[in-house]
């Protein structure tokens, strides 16, 4: 395979990043209308829109001031708005999406957990927009760091590379098990399965991002790392002090 994979439309050459990336929004949001028109639990219109306006607002602002982030050195030295706008990371859209989403909360004054019905789908977005990372290749910065392992793989170099979006594809799937698994067995309150998938996912990219290339920014962690183990201490305490 010849990295990275493009596609021709309207007659110019787009990276296959972003062509996968709008079709998981797409089957993503999809997948959530679908589930919330067969889910029992219904919430009025303004929490509904409250909820909506607060996680989108949120992970716009968020993925792409963690994305830019990642390298503070050219943030700060060299703006430039529209690598500002281009630059982008889930992990900064998931982290801020919930901060408006819990901001949109009080202002409505709903106390209950919204985040179950969205879990499936996003993971759902976040797997179809992998694939788009990975055929990118090393042409954005989604790539892993070169190594000898028996998973190393040429993707646009001299390098043989982590497939780190492979890993975190195969991850996911196995978390979309799990979760299912777990939620079959009625046993705990709504929320529970968001709550342990948002644990669980920056867990495992604390560690993924070792063997991606990154700037240090304390010790030998990068910006990515730290949001994650904020996150990480966030759902522990949450979970530990919740009456499951």
């Amino acid at each position: 395979m010849d990295f990275p994979v493009t596609f021709q439309i309207f007659g110019k050459t787009i990276l296959a990043h972003p062509v996968f990336e709008t079709l998981g929004i797409f089957l993503g949001m999809r997948f959530y209308f679908y589930l919330k028109r067969k889910s029992t639990e219904k919430l009025s219109f303004n929490t509904s829109a409250a909820v909506l306006i607060g996680a989108t607002a949120g992970a716009l602002i968020g993925s792409k001031l963690i994305g830019n982030l990642e390298n503070p050195y050219i943030f700060f030295n060299d703006f430039n708005f529209k690598r500002f706008w281009t630059n982008n990371t889930i992990v900064g859209g998931l982290a801020f999406g919930l901060i408006g989403v819990e901001l949109a909360k009080k202002i409505v004054g709903h106390k209950e957990s919204t985040g179950d019905l969205i879990v499936y789908p996003l993971m759902l977005a976040m797997i179809i927009g992998r694939i788009g990372c990975f055929l990118t290749g090393i042409h954005e910065e989604t790539y892993g760091l070169p190594t000898d392992s028996i998973f190393g793989m040429r993707l646009g170099d001299e390098y043989l590379r982590h497939p780190v979006a492979l890993y975190e594809i195969a991850f996911l799937i196995v978390l979309w098990i799990v979760l299912t698994m777990i939620q079959k067995k009625n046993k705990y309150p709504s929320g529970f399965v968001f709550q342990l998938f948002m644990l669980s996912y920056f867990s495992f990219r604390f560690f993924l991002d070792f063997i991606k290339p990154k700037i240090d920014i304390i010790g030998n962690l990068g910006t990515i790392q730290l949001v994650c183990l904020s996150v990480i201490i966030y759902y522990i305490y949450k979970i530990k002090t919740s009456k499951y």
